[in-house]
């Protein structure tokens, strides 16, 4: 295969580290399930991981940006999939029909944010995260074709469909994941639903 079928060498090797991010990961979470977060060591997942504890730094700057690596791979697809949706949806819709299609990605990473919800060091952390995530979002919603959003429409958007999310993911913990994701989000989205959208 030539380098242009495979996307060239810049983007077989962001391939090959999101693949083995997203292995190391899936190895700490494992650790963390059964032993407990504070208990599992950067050593213990390396080790599982059949590297060294410096090929692990490699990929992530802590054990936190293990869990919290898997939070940002979700809010990366949602940028992706908004600037891949219609020019003509309303930035509300478009926000409600990504955040649906990614709800199967979401409910991948329950444990992560079962660990995230029940950690504070986790917790805390995932804020500042979301918070990057947020202004990504406002800016994909801003940069589609056509859209007239201003700035600070646009950030409000996202903050709003983040606390839907948010109060969807909550009651879905509380009922011990028996819920439907799906209906919880949009319950969340037509409560929430904004004039200016």
């Amino acid at each position: 295969m030539s380098e242009d079928t495979l996307g060239g060498v810049d983007g077989l090797r962001d391939r090959t580290r999101r693949a083995v991010r997203a292995d190391l990961a899936e190895r700490a979470m494992v650790l963390f399930r059964e032993r407990g977060f504070d208990e599992t060591t950067v050593d213990d997942i390396a080790r599982a991981a059949g590297m060294s504890k410096r090929s692990f730094f490699r990929y992530f700057a802590t054990k936190e940006d293990a869990v919290l690596g898997l939070v940002d791979e979700l809010g990366e697809r949602v940028v992706e999939d908004i600037r891949a949706r219609p020019a003509d949806e309303p930035p509300w819709e478009c926000l409600r029909q990504v955040l649906r299609q990614s709800e199967e990605r979401i409910r991948t990473s329950a444990d992560a944010l079962r660990l995230i919800e029940s950690t504070p060091a986790l917790r805390a952390a995932h804020h500042g995260k979301r918070d990057q995530t947020r202004a990504l979002i406002a800016t994909a919603l801003r940069d589609r074709p056509g859209s007239t959003l201003a700035p600070f429409a646009a950030d409000l958007l996202a903050t709003a469909a983040g606390a839907a999310l948010d109060a969807a993911a909550r009651e879905w913990l509380r009922t011990g994941g028996t819920a439907d994701r799906a209906h919880l989000l949009d319950q969340a989205f037509a409560a929430l639903r904004p004039k200016l959208a």
